[in-house]
């Protein structure tokens, strides 16, 4: 489930629910549709979904230099109610500097708004790495890059099909 939707014919941004939807039903997962009022905040979105806040998958775009010359960036997935370690996510791909990406780099990269960014990367040049904790529950929750309706997917089916690199990427309060 990678690569630029605007590389190689495939759909554009715009339809990064249509695909979603698309290959989860291709792929046989299991998941349900979560209709709700317009929210892109975890802990509000949780509460509308129904769901403890630790169950959401919060999706933040890091970006990491190394050196002044290469840049990488990282899809950090991790448990709603946890916090990303911006140095592990760094130690992780070797940098020597990172930052939160900026808004607009950020939706280019997810292809989709801000508090909609999904668990899956569809970017060739955004590596996808999942704290291990998120994938200790049954069911993961997110919007469905739209801030109405949210995607509640087995974590099984998550790991199998988003292939994340799975490492430690929470940071400890």
């Amino acid at each position: 489930m990678t690569g630029d939707p605007q590389i190689k014919g495939v759909a554009p941004a715009l339809d990064r629910y249509e695909r979603l939807v698309a290959d989860l039903e291709a792929a046989g997962a299991r998941y349900r549709l979560i209709d709700h009022a317009p929210e892109g905040r975890t802990d509000l979105v949780s509460a509308l979904r129904g769901h403890d806040v630790a169950l959401a998958a919060k999706c933040l775009i890091v970006m990491v230099k190394a050196g002044k010359k290469q840049t990488r960036y990282v899809l950090a997935v991790v448990c709603g109610d946890a916090r990303v370690d911006l140095q592990a996510v760094r130690a992780l791909v070797g940098g020597t500097y990172v930052a939160f990406a900026g808004k607009d780099k950020a939706e280019e990269l997810a292809g989709s708004v801000s508090g909609t960014v999904l668990p899956f990367s569809y970017h060739p040049r955004l590596e996808l790495i999942a704290d291990p904790a998120l994938l200790q529950t049954p069911e993961l929750f997110f919007n469905a890059a739209r801030l109405d309706r949210s995607i509640a997917l087995a974590t099984g089916d998550y790991a199998r099909l988003a292939a994340p690199r799975v490492a430690p990427i929470t940071a400890i309060p």
